[in-house]
């Protein structure tokens, strides 16, 4: 197995020759790419019609799927009412993932407002495990769910705590926004050395077997101190903002891994999902 490349959403490139979503494995396919994030971060609107023409066309052009569920998502709001909608936002995700024909859904972490980042994970793990339940009870053990590390520091979801969520249950597989963790921590990525101790992290904490298969989502991010994330650029954008793939490509492809790389450049995406491809293909041997 090799890893797989895709955009999260549409780029510029694929709105100006296509109107639907439904026709991005055409695109992706013709551009050599073989992995899809559909959008639902402002809410779960998937009409059967769509989901059908999008899970058929997949399979035609051979890409995977996966899908982000709504931003609006909080696995560690103090009001309790947040927590169980973010549940039934979740099993929504599932439903839809489940149409067209996606295996993993990427969830946001939530925040830590006003509660210290442990009382932030405790709600957190309560809210996935329940959701986690309910969405077995439902008929969705199939969907795989991807906690994502996140980019503000206010935000829960530092890479320690997003595989502390995914020690809950063995089916959990991170979503490591590299983009995120170099944005929350200022600029930490530098090269090889920061992402090899990344990686071995995910390894001593939920082992060997969903480090070779772990989600990750990839950017440029400028960043502010001390907030963190500030908005998503282009991998052409220089204004010395990181992180850099090619460290990364170079060591997953020496280590075997199989991960999904999921590229959320700002209108670039899938142009910068391929450069990721092409550069993961020139090292791996």
């Amino acid at each position: 197995m090799s890893a797989k490349f895709g955009p999260a959403g549409n780029s510029e490139a694929f709105s100006a020759k296509f109107k639907s979503s439904t026709d991005a494995p055409i695109f992706l396919r013709e551009m050599g790419l073989d992995h899809y994030e559909y959008q639902c971060g402002r809410g779960v609107r998937v009409t059967d019609k769509t989901a059908n023409d999008l899970r058929q066309k997949a399979e035609d052009n051979d890409i995977t799927l996966s899908l982000h569920a709504p931003y609006f998502i909080s696995l560690s709001s103090i009001d309790k009412e947040k927590r169980d909608n973010s549940i039934n936002y979740i099993l929504q995700s599932c439903d839809a993932a489940t149409r067209i024909g996606a295996k993993r859904i990427v969830i946001h972490s939530g925040s830590c407002g006003k509660i210290t980042r442990e009382e932030a994970l405790e709600l957190a793990k309560d809210t996935l495990v329940r959701a986690r339940k309910a969405a077995v009870d439902e008929g969705y053990e199939h969907i795989t769910f991807c906690p994502e590390t996140m980019g503000k520091v206010n935000q829960l979801g530092n890479l320690t705590e997003v595989l502390k969520l995914c020690q809950l249950d063995d089916s959990f597989i991170p979503c490591i926004d590299f983009g995120h963790l170099n944005a929350r921590e200022f600029g930490y990525i530098k090269g090889k050395a920061e992402y090899e101790k990344m990686l071995d992290e995910v390894e001593n904490l939920i082992g060997k077997d969903r480090l070779k298969v772990f989600h990750s989502h990839f950017s440029k991010i400028m960043f502010t101190v001390p907030g963190g994330e500030k908005k998503h650029l282009t991998f052409d954008d220089n204004q010395g903002f990181g992180p850099d793939f090619e460290p990364l490509m170079e060591i997953v492809a020496k280590k075997n891994l199989s991960p999904v790389f999921v590229c959320e450049s700002a209108g670039t995406q899938a142009e910068d999902a391929l450069k990721m491809k092409q550069y993961y293909l020139s090292v791996k041997e």
